[in-house]
């Protein structure tokens, strides 16, 4: 019989009521998964694993291997926990896997089974293929082919595969945040890394209207549907905010060096009201320290009290190839984007821009009185499972 093997990392370091629930919520998190995927299946929890079982075991184990939390799956053999049986199994990988000449290791562990060691395992299960094998030779170090065998109260496990999931937390272990996201590569990888550490997450984009490109609100929808895909079974919503009276009183100010920051504030002061509406405990960004005018230091010391709910920057510190590499990872990167510039952008942004100035600009244009027009004008969306539809208002 065949099982799937999840393995989590620092939920086990929890206490040991905070890791009841938050792999109970991992489970559930899995279950809505495979549910989505049309995958029967029965899920058992037990010490350091959990094991679940169904018709489809490599399906399975892919699907539950992207969730949060997980830190890799395996498709397992499930055999008798004694070294005749572990061994008979182990021997039978091998065959399909072990060529002459090959280099090989045997990991093993045992728990909750007497009468042996998880060193004695090892070596009989090695002998074992080798008696099988014998043109293979064992290496410990750098082996071509790794066999894993595990003797537990709950039966022998065999496997020679790991695929790597995502680790973090469960989703939903957290509380909710609001993540600015644009069309850009950044936001969107901002999101993932903090919906990857618990958080549920709301989605507010500000679309610019006319000064904003063509494909600028398909590739943020796009982006959104990519993400709720990381949260198979959840409902992830996305506000999206008008700007342009916003744009146009900047773009009728007759100096434009300061619109960038102007831009950054103004999208606080709206996230923030609707944050605190929805009681979010913060707001998430894709600012990544010094990659453009508005992000460099000076200019985000000006920038951060516009909000008023507290900030995450998870990329602050990150690379742009880092944030490219992630990007691909996750399924968000776009190669051709289209036409999603913004034309309000000016060609020579000011790096440092003086708090005093940027206040009496914003008490000119009526700042505070924008943000609450455009917070009331929201247009919300829905994804689930990498489908979007609106959510009109009654």
């Amino acid at each position: 019989m065949e099982a799937v093997m999840v393995r989590y990392g620092e939920i086990f370091l929890k206490s040991e009521t905070v890791k009841r629930r938050y792999i109970s919520i991992m489970t559930g998190n899995i279950g809505l998964a495979l549910e989505a995927e049309g995958l029967t299946h029965r899920i058992e929890t037990y010490r350091g694993r959990i094991m679940i079982y169904g018709d489809e075991p490599r399906r399975i184990a892919v699907v539950a291997a992207k969730t949060f939390g997980v830190v890799s799956a395996s498709v397992c053999t499930v055999s008798a926990a004694d070294i005749e049986g572990l061994a008979a199994t182990a021997v039978a990988h091998a065959e399909r896997n072990l060529r002459p000449g090959m280099s090989f290791a045997v990991r093993a562990r045992r728990s909750g089974v007497e009468g042996f060691s998880s060193q004695e395992l090892a070596a009989a299960v090695g002998s074992a293929v080798l008696d099988r094998i014998p043109e293979a030779r064992v290496d410990l170090s750098a082996p071509d082919y790794e066999i894993f065998v595990e003797a537990r109260e709950y039966g022998g496990l065999v496997y020679d595969e790991l695929i790597a999931g995502p680790g973090g937390l469960p989703y939903g272990t957290q509380g909710e945040v609001m993540a600015l996201i644009s069309e850009g590569i950044d936001s969107p990888v901002a999101s993932w890394l903090m919906m990857r550490r618990g958080c549920l997450m709301v989605h507010v984009n500000m679309h610019g209207g006319r000064f904003g490109g063509k494909d600028a609100r398909k590739r943020v929808l796009e982006n959104h549907a990519r993400l709720s895909l990381w949260v198979p079974g959840h409902p992830l919503d996305l506000l999206v905010v008008e700007m342009e009276p916003f744009f146009e009183a900047i773009t009728a100010l007759k100096e434009p060096r300061y619109r960038c920051v102007l831009c950054k504030r103004f999208m606080l002061r709206v996230a923030s009201i609707l944050a605190e509406e929805r009681r979010d405990a913060a707001l998430v960004s894709g600012d990544n320290l010094g990659q453009v005018a508005s992000q460099t230091l000076a200019n985000m010391a000006v920038i951060a009290p516009a909000a008023t709910v507290p900030m995450l920057r998870p990329l602050i510190g990150f690379d742009k190839e880092e944030v490219v590499d992630r990007a691909r990872a996750i399924g968000t990167f776009e190669e051709r984007p289209g036409d999603v510039g913004c034309t309000v952008a000016p060609r020579y942004p000011s790096t440092a821009a003086p708090a005093e100035t940027i206040a009496k600009i914003e008490e000119a244009i009526g700042a505070e009185e924008l943000a609450e027009r455009a917070a009331g004008t929201i247009r919300r969306f829905r994804a689930k499972n990498g489908e979007v539809e609106e959510i009109l208002s009654h």
